[in-house]
């Protein structure tokens, strides 16, 4: 029977809640059994659908000494087609469409001398694409969470997908400090079913809108049991802090690239009225910088770098990132080190000659409580370059755009309040809460005898 200990020389079991060790260590045996010989070292895409399945293979596949990609069992026909044409594994675990005939082997895996695991990350495409990590990144990146926390175990009760890397750390820190780890559908803890063990350790992150419904129906007191709820994948609105207000929220900054978090908020701070990412997590630097690159002090806004141990070796067929990762997003450090983060720069629009971040508008409509979900977009105007536009889900019926611009005003600079309207019924977001802008512009194009332009 395969020991279910770290594939790096770590002396704790992987613990998990309610499986029985040899029942769990029989499931890696059977995957273990199906793993090719070492010599290549294989590449291993997982793609099972139940968490326990995934989990297991991807156990056997990392003490096994492969290379592995994490795969969404859920990926469509289109997404499926652009993995294949970046990955040609050795064996998938897991039902995977029949792609026909595969590409040549990817070199970049074959050539490095010690295992990879590929994780997948979408960014706001929607398109899959893979960034490099060891197992050294993941776990320096769980041993710094494990620092800033001041705790030497983390039990996690995890209710996000293991592909993505909101939940795969989750795994990483619950085995790297021993602590137990909990699997759950999410509908489960909406459902009232999940009971946690005594333990001033356990964790659990989320995103914003499961936040939300877990408060809506009734759970800050089994969510207060925590040692943190970790709030990320998204931006947080100030009327959902609000009603979190007595909840020890931990708010996070943190991608795919850099093994998931590198600054976060601790719930004291969020207690004692910060509403910032945190402080940078001590395996972790990050530096603001102007557009031509020169470093930014304290307060003033720019483009956010990270560098870290624990980043990403680069994207699967990209240039390596070499510790230093350029990111997208936009912020600054307060004097007192806090990480403020307003937006993507890809995302920023100019109207008018004024900058305007998405994040900020849509955090106003949010708080009015007369949506349900926003995503403001720039759309091409003649006179203003362009115009903010506002793709909202209405939470009634009776909501419309006046509404929306009485409960704004003064609130926002006129050049930041929406001059377009669109009401749909549904925003494409995928499970970590994240949106697919391309596939809202196309919402613009299909419900544009809804728009409201002024």
């Amino acid at each position: 029977m395969l020991p279910l200990s770290h594939p790096f020389g770590y002396s704790h079991p992987l613990h998990l809640v309610g499986i029985a060790p040899e029942v769990f260590s029989q499931r890696v045996d059977a995957y273990r059994r199906q793993l090719p010989p070492a010599l290549p070292r294989p590449l291993v895409l997982i793609a099972e659908p139940d968490p326990l399945a995934f989990l297991a293979a991807l156990v056997a596949a990392l003490t096994a000494d492969c290379d592995v990609a994490l795969a969404n069992p859920a990926w469509g026909q289109s997404e499926w087609t652009a993995v294949f044409q970046q990955l040609a594994p050795t064996l998938t675990l897991g039902p995977v469409p029949t792609m026909g005939a595969l590409p040549p082997s990817v070199s970049i895996l074959s050539q490095a001398s010690i295992p990879q695991i590929l994780i997948p990350t979408s960014g706001t495409t929607g398109s899959p694409r893979f960034v490099r990590h060891t197992w050294n990144t993941l776990s320096t990146a769980a041993q710094g969470f494990l620092n800033h926390f001041q705790t030497a175990r983390a039990s996690t009760c995890c209710v996000l997908p293991l592909y993505h890397v909101s939940g795969l750390m989750q795994v990483i820190r619950a085995w790297l400090s021993g602590g137990r780890l909990l699997i759950q559908p999410f509908k489960a803890l909406l459902a009232g079913e999940i009971a946690l063990q005594p333990d001033t350790n356990w964790f659990i992150s989320l995103v914003p809108t499961q936040l939300q419904r877990l408060i809506e129906s009734g759970h800050q007191d089994w969510l207060a049991q925590f040692r943190a709820v970790l709030v990320g994948g998204a931006p947080a609105w100030p009327s959902l802090l609000t009603a979190a207000c007595d909840l020890p929220l931990a708010l996070t900054y943190g991608m795919s690239e850099t093994a998931a978090q590198v600054a976060t908020l601790l719930p004291e701070e969020f207690a004692a009225g910060h509403r910032s990412s945190g402080r940078v997590l001590p395996h972790a630097d990050i530096q603001i910088v102007s557009e031509s690159g020169a470093p930014l002090p304290a307060g003033q806004m720019g483009q956010i770098i990270v560098q870290t141990p624990a980043l990403a070796l680069g994207y699967l067929a990209g240039a390596p990132f070499s510790g230093r990762f350029i990111t997208d997003d936009v912020g600054y450090l307060d004097p007192a080190g806090y990480l403020q983060v307003r937006g993507r720069r890809s995302q920023k629009i100019i109207t008018g000659g004024e900058n305007v971040f998405p994040t900020e508008v849509e955090a106003a409509l949010l708080a009015t409580g007369q949506v349900a979900d926003v995503c403001v977009i720039g759309l091409p105007d003649p006179v203003w370059g362009q115009a903010v536009t506002a793709v909202y889900v209405p939470s009634r019926e009776q909501v419309t755009p006046t509404m929306l611009k009485q409960r704004i005003l003064g609130q926002l600079s006129a050049y930041k309040c929406p001059k377009r309207w669109v009401a749909v019924e549904q925003l494409p977001r995928n499970a970590q809460g994240k949106l697919n802008r391309q596939q809202v512009l196309s919402l613009t194009s299909e419900s544009a005898s809804g728009s409201d332009p002024e």
